[in-house]
Formats: C-alpha cells, structure tokens, sequence
C-alpha cells in the first residue's frame, strides 16, 4: 500500500499532474443520467469531487443545491477560480467520513475505487446516514480487478453487490453502455437506493 491516502497524497498527485482518473470534462454515463432529472431543487453531493466536472454541469444546467467535497484543496481552489459563482457554502474542503448533511442524491465518479477496499463498508455506511430516506446514490464502478496496491482499486459485480445490497437497495448494477471509449467494457453503472 502506498504512504497513508490522506489530504497529503491527494494534493500531490493533483500538484503533479498525476492524475489519471480526470478525463477533462463530464463523462457521457453522468451527464446523460443528470440529463434525466427535472428537480432542480434537489440536493445533491459529489463526493471525492477533484476537479469537480459533473458538479459544475449540474449547476449550469440549473441544479443549484450542489455540494463538492473532497478531501485536497487543491482541486476545489482550481474549481472557485473557474466557476466564481458557485457558492462558496457547497464546497467542502474535508475528509468524506467527516461530512454531515442529508442529500436526496450522491454521485459516484471515481471516488469509491480511490478508497482502500478496507473502507468500502465504511463508505457504504456513511452513504446510508448521509442519504436522506428514498435518496439515491448512482454512478459508474470500475469493472476490472487492477490487481495493485494503489488507486484505482477495481473490483467486479458480484463485490459490489455484496458491499452495497446489505443496506442500500440496488436498483441497477449492469455494465455501462455510454462510457467514454478508453472505459468502454470496464465500467459498471448502478442506482442504489437509501429504502
């Protein structure tokens, strides 16, 4: 396992540029699932948030209770300087397993496979207190086994299923037909739903 995942190991990868997990824009999955909603009062929070593409696509489609977190200020200092007027109260600078709230949605895009698999039941758990009941928590899961002991950590469906069927319900968890092509067969996307 690489030195401790904390705000430090972040904040270096984004410093140096190693960031491999950031394909420059929304992915296809997100933005055509966000595309879908028409409750523009809804809240909704992206979690591990970086660079925070799919939050700012959010808001300008007109979603004004956005909330960014992650646990490095330097890529939500990189997301106040291009996107002025979002308010400053729905950017959190801190650790997820820290974060108080209620949402009626959560995105996933690449922030459970940042994680240790050790805390995969923790994110789990912390998913159900954060959703407020009948809130949804959806995304895309990376459908590979990486085999290392760094981010990204993969997995399969039948892990997930396992982590997340205990206490959120699973609605969808199927492989993911519009992922960005370098993703394509990789990607599992899901609902899960906080019953």
């Amino acid at each position: 396992m690489p030195q401790s995942l904390d705000e430090n190991y972040w904040t270096s990868r984004y410093l140096q540029n190693q960031t491999g997990w950031d394909v420059g824009e929304a992915t296809t999955p997100l933005k055509q699932y966000l595309d879908q909603l028409w409750d523009l009062d809804m809240k909704i929070l992206f979690p591990g948030a970086g660079n925070a593409y799919e939050a700012a696509y959010a808001y300008n489609k007109g979603f004004k209770n956005v909330h960014v977190l992650d646990i490095s200020k330097a890529p939500l200092d990189k997301f106040r300087k291009l996107y002025p007027r979002f308010p400053e109260d729905q950017i959190h600078h801190e650790d997820f397993f820290l974060h108080q709230g209620h949402y009626d949605l959560i995105i996933e895009q690449t922030f459970f496979c940042a994680l240790t698999p050790n805390l995969r039941n923790d994110y789990v758990n912390k998913m159900t207190e954060l959703l407020l009941p009948g809130g949804k928590l959806v995304g895309v899961l990376f459908d590979v086994d990486f085999g290392r002991d760094q981010p990204p950590f993969g997995g399969d469906r039948e892990e997930y299923m396992a982590c997340f069927d205990d206490k959120l319900k699973v609605k969808t968890m199927e492989l993911c037909y519009n992922s960005i092509p370098p993703r394509a067969g990789f990607e599992l996307f899901f609902i899960a739903i906080n019953e």
